[in-house]
């Protein structure tokens, strides 16, 4: 480090130098951009598809009610998919968390634009001295010295804050909308267990109407007593099963609430259906997930991140200028004088060239970071996708095909039974094919529905699985037919 004085200036340069060091102060502005509205680099830094405001955009994280003191379901009107979506959004904590990192992401990015403060100093420099009449020595006060940021150092320093409140914003998107595929995935698991606890309940009523026919033709000695017997096996499994399917139900909704991040507001019950299931193809998911979705271009952002950490990287040898003013007051020579002084460090060993090689190699691995994120977020497209189509086509199978010739199947058997051209044998396996039929078809559509919603989270959907509500649009009138010219 170099450093430059000038002792002993007349009276009237005191105020160039405070000039000098005021000037010094404001040469240099770090420039201010909005970092939420820069672009999103990258090959697939297009514009985000518009999105209509639905449930998840319309409200806001509110702060969760303090619990009730009891986990027990509360007797409540019952609610659907979009409900519990948008108590996810007012309530869950990771949302909260998501919003205040990027009040954090803004804070810092503040933090990097401020300029050095000034420095104030006292000295009284030679106290003492015996060659002095009067030892008072020489005394500096003031002594102002400022830092001169060289090298664009804030600027470059503010555009890696900005990119880190543009991947905060982006983590904060990601986040609500794997919320709502979590909640909407609860929901069909709740759904589906809550339709298979009515499918049993409707086959033991079944169960208990044969029992009893089976006891009228046991008394009239048309019915054998190992036949009868069958029969209430059949109706005591059914029965055992739908009071399990109770019992699982009330942890199901206490998932759903706890996944909805309210889980003190549990749910009585849900209500839905599994008619409208969304329709999705393999290739053009994808494509659009690798297109639009938040960590991808969050990835994206990382690499100018990274790129502007290099540059500030780059300019940290540019020595910064220190600047400093004084008022000299020298006792022995009874004078009144000033100091300017000018320093500034001289790179010749440090010049940053370890912290250069370290951002330049996490520039290398945000780079390959995006190839990781594409790749990982494909695997959970097929694996959704793959869950989704095949459940789907096992749904359909049962709902068009099995279902129809089972429960035919198990009219012609009761009706042949009581022709007295049938065994009671035959009506029982032909209810145990229409219950399997039943509950098998009841199980697909919950894994396909919990299937969409997963991918409906990796789409971005807001209103899922239909359209937005609101007024519909009336057909644009046909044109008028133009009479031909006589």
């Amino acid at each position: 480090m170099w450093v430059f004085r000038l002792r002993e200036l007349p009276k009237r340069s005191l105020v160039w130098t405070g000039g000098l060091a005021a000037l010094a102060c404001g040469c240099t502005t770090p420039e201010t951009r909005s970092p939420l509205t820069a672009p999103v680099p990258g090959p697939r830094a297009t514009a985000t598809r518009p999105v209509p405001a639905g449930p998840i955009q319309q409200a806001a994280y509110q702060k969760p009610a303090p619990p009730s003191g009891s986990d027990q379901p509360v007797a409540a009107a019952p609610t659907g998919v979009d409900d519990f979506v948008r108590l996810a959004v007012e309530r869950n904590p990771r949302l909260a968390r998501a919003n205040l990192a990027i009040d954090a992401a803004r804070g810092r990015h503040v933090q990097a634009g401020l300029y050095p403060n000034p420095e104030v100093a006292v000295n009284w420099d030679e106290i003492g001295d015996r060659s002095s009449s009067d030892r008072l020595g020489i005394l500096t006060a003031p002594k102002l010295t400022q830092t001169i940021v060289t090298g664009k150092k804030l600027t470059l320093a503010q555009a890696v804050a900005a990119r880190e409140i543009d991947q905060a914003t982006l983590e904060l998107v990601a986040e609500r909308y794997a919320i709502a595929g979590s909640v909407r995935s609860a929901f069909y698991e709740a759904l589906a267990l809550q339709k298979r606890a009515e499918i049993l309940d409707h086959l033991a009523k079944l169960a208990d109407e044969a029992v009893s026919n089976g006891k009228t033709l046991l008394d009239a000695s048309q019915l054998a007593r190992l036949d009868y017997v069958q029969l209430e096996i059949e109706r005591e499994r059914f029965r055992a099963e739908l009071q399990s399917v109770k019992r699982e139900l009330p942890g199901v909704y206490r998932r759903l609430a706890a996944v909805a991040g309210a889980h003190a507001t549990i749910p009585a019950s849900v209500t839905g259906t599994f008619e409208g299931l969304p329709e999705y193809e393999a290739d053009v998911v994808r494509e659009a997930v690798l297109a639009y979705h938040p960590q991808v271009r969050s990835a994206h952002v990382g690499i100018e991140r990274a790129r502007a950490a290099v540059a500030r990287a780059e300019a940290e040898p540019i020595p910064n200028v220190s600047v400093y003013t004084g008022f000299v007051r020298q006792f022995e020579n009874k004078s009144y004088d000033g100091a300017v002084g000018i320093a500034m460090p001289v790179p010749v060993w440090n010049r940053n060239q370890g912290n250069i090689q370290a951002a330049k190699a996490e520039l290398g691995m945000a780079i390959q970071s995006v190839g990781q994120v594409e790749n990982e977020l494909a695997a959970r497209v097929a694996t959704a996708y793959q869950s989704y189509a095949a459940a789907r086509a096992r749904a359909a199978v049962y709902q068009k095909d099995l279902i129809p010739r089972a429960e035919e199947t198990y009219r012609l058997s009761l009706a042949a039974f009581k022709g007295g051209q049938f065994e009671y044998l035959k009506v029982i396996q032909a209810q145990r094919a229409l219950a399997e039929a039943q509950l098998e078809a009841n199980r697909a559509l919950g894994e396909a529905w919990r299937a969409a919603a997963e991918l409906s989270g990796l789409l971005l959907e807001d209103w899922w699985p239909g359209p937005p509500p609101g007024p519909t649009m009336p057909p644009a009138p046909s044109p008028a037919k133009k009479d031909k010219a006589p």
